[in-house]
């Protein structure tokens, strides 16, 4: 699930992320790509956060909807928009099975080994980084 984030950058500031679908939830950073980053974590703990309250997770709304909300114009008004997927750490693993090439495994065990990491702890990194961006 992705929701719709603004970056904004106002003069003699850091990048601020707003989310239009999830109030009160923001996030920073001192270039784009960091901002964005840190909203991906910014978005997962604020929906933690929902969720210990009591409270519904948010919906994200398709991006034609948002440009068509006229109530967002100030906040769209310079912002670039950018997806942002929510990644919920759930504290517990789950088994898969996955089809790769011999060589691709040999390289991701090499390259977790290097990192001191098991296979699994590797390909989940990756994944994670990928999925960011």
């Amino acid at each position: 699930m992705r929701f719709v984030a603004f970056v904004h950058k106002d003069p003699g500031s850091c990048f601020g992320v707003s989310f239009p679908d999830v109030p009160g939830c923001f996030s920073a950073g001192d270039t784009a790509d960091e901002a964005v980053v840190n909203a991906v974590e910014a978005l997962a703990g604020h929906v933690r956060m929902l969720r210990e309250d009591g409270q519904s997770d948010p919906h994200p709304r398709k991006l034609d909807d948002i440009l068509a909300d006229d109530t967002l114009a100030e906040e769209r008004a310079g912002a670039t928009i950018v997806f942002v997927p929510l990644l919920l750490d759930r504290g517990s693993t789950k088994r898969v099975n996955l089809s790769l090439d011999s060589g691709l495994v040999e390289a991701i065990d090499e390259a977790a080994r290097e990192r001191g990491m098991t296979r699994s702890a590797f390909v989940a990194s990756a994944v994670r980084n990928e999925i960011v961006g």
